[in-house]
């Protein structure tokens, strides 16, 4: 279910090339060969992770007795459904995928080199997440991390694909899906602290505690749906583009809410608090990409 949001993101980052060349009267659609190769590289980086999180999250994931849809992992190795080495040879041949993909993007359809190094780092911090020898969401970086690849990286690498050079504009536009996404993280690693904190994965949540990490839940709500004015008032992104992508902000004050009302404390309500937390994410990023892809019009 993650990997459409890869799709929605990478598409955000090509539609906001389109867009601002027509802002400069460059003119130019999307070019589809390098599109349909970076996604592959996008979508292929998506599934090595979600693979290579449940072979090095294997212990944690026994040990977590309060799964929920979008935590614990696929449960498929702890019930023994398949031996664990599948999963780690289906990540390294997927980072195989998405390492070709990205060389072909690069070396045969013309993209800019720097796309390919970008790729690079999105693998190597996604692969690093899980796996050792940094095992990023052991430490407390692991949020960050996964904000940075997925809402930071994946639209870079479509814009940087179409655009063929960088900007602070694209940057500065998925500032409100970065925290987003760190949001959906914490209210997603919630349900999982037990299990975490008796194998030593020290999350966020495992570190601060869930009371503290609801209350960065709910700092960084605001910083999501409060800067989508600023942005428009500087200019970087279009008016009715911050007005698209405000539309959920009434859930956003609802989660606000629930959280405050430490909703987080009642197990019966992970499972709503994860699933609205992944919808804020996937519906502010398609207004985003709606948006921009009309203002290029």
């Amino acid at each position: 279910m993650f990997l459409a949001g890869g799709f929605v993101l990478y598409g955000l980052g090509a539609a906001i090339a389109v867009h601002m060349r027509a802002g400069a009267g460059a003119g130019g659609g999307i070019d589809w060969t390098r599109f349909a190769w970076g996604q592959i590289a996008i979508t292929a980086t998506q599934l090595m992770t979600h693979y290579c999180n449940d072979y090095f999250d294997y212990a944690a994931d026994r040990a977590n007795l309060t799964p929920t849809r979008w935590s614990g992992g696929s449960r498929v190795l702890p019930a023994g459904e398949l031996p664990r080495w599948v999963a780690l040879a289906a990540a390294l041949m997927l980072a195989v995928v998405a390492a070709l993909a990205a060389a072909h993007l690069v070396v045969r359809t013309g993209a800019a080199p720097g796309v390919a190094g970008w790729l690079a780092a999105a693998i190597l911090l996604s692969w690093e997440y899980s796996a050792p020898p940094l095992r990023l969401c052991s430490t407390g970086w692991g949020e960050l991390d996964t904000a940075l690849v997925v809402s930071f990286l994946t639209p870079l690498i479509g814009f940087h694909a179409q655009a063929g050079r960088l900007a602070a504009g694209p940057a500065l536009a998925v500032f409100p899906l970065c925290c987003l996404q760190f949001a959906m993280l914490l209210s997603i690693e919630l349900p999982d602290a037990a299990g975490d904190a008796a194998t030593g994965k020290r999350t966020l949540v495992v570190r601060f505690g869930a009371d503290s990490a609801a209350r960065l839940y709910q700092i960084v709500l605001v910083l999501a749906y409060g800067s989508l004015p600023l942005l428009a008032i500087a200019g970087v992104v279009p008016a009715p583009v911050s007005l698209l992508a405000l539309a959920p902000a009434p859930i956003a004050a609802w989660q606000f809410a629930r959280m405050r009302a430490v909703a987080y404390r009642d197990p019966a309500r992970w499972e709503s608090l994860a699933f609205w937390s992944v919808a804020l994410l996937i519906a502010t990023s398609a207004a985003e990409l709606l948006g921009f892809v009309i203002a290029a019009r």
